[in-house]
């Protein structure tokens, strides 16, 4: 399984998500972060995927969070 970080949210509320050592970019909704994954190669996840993997480093809060 991939190893994801999505980081905390910075001044603008965007958080880095980084999947196996690459920035694939900054996710502003946990849309974002489903979008950046499907590209990775997980095609069929959802949000609700998302918010229940247990492999997905939510560092500065879970997926609810997005204010700075």
């Amino acid at each position: 399984m991939a190893h994801v970080i999505v980081y905390p949210p910075d001044e603008d509320g965007g958080r880095r998500v980084r999947v196996d050592g690459t920035i694939l970019g900054r996710a502003f909704r946990l849309r974002d972060v489903v979008a950046f994954l499907q590209e990775a190669g997980l095609q069929n996840w959802d949000e609700m995927d998302v918010v229940r993997a247990d492999w997905i480093d939510w560092r500065g809060g879970g997926p609810e969070v997005w204010e700075h």
